[in-house]
């Protein structure tokens, strides 16, 4: 296999008989693409779990205060029904 492919330098090798801008042009695309593809998912999954969270705060601090709330509806209610 190796016998097919021979370059004299690592210039030629470079230049890849004429045809180097296309082909380290995809050699690049490939790598960015690769990279985007395995980093994209890890950030997105950071940002649920870091959204998640945030939810997850503020509901803690929300239901004390509906539980307050729903106490005094249930005041008002009985009150208003007269009982």
């Amino acid at each position: 296999m190796f016998d097919l492919i021979q370059f004299s330098s690592v210039g030629e090798f470079l230049n890849m008989g004429g045809y180097a801008f296309n082909v380290w042009l995809v050699y690049a695309l490939f790598a960015l693409f690769f990279s985007v593809n395995l980093t994209y998912p890890l950030i997105r999954k950071r940002q649920i779990v870091l959204e998640q969270k945030r939810r997850l705060i503020l509901n803690k601090e929300i239901v004390p205060q509906n539980e307050d709330n729903n106490e005094v509806e249930n005041l008002t209610f009985r009150v208003g029904e007269g009982t």
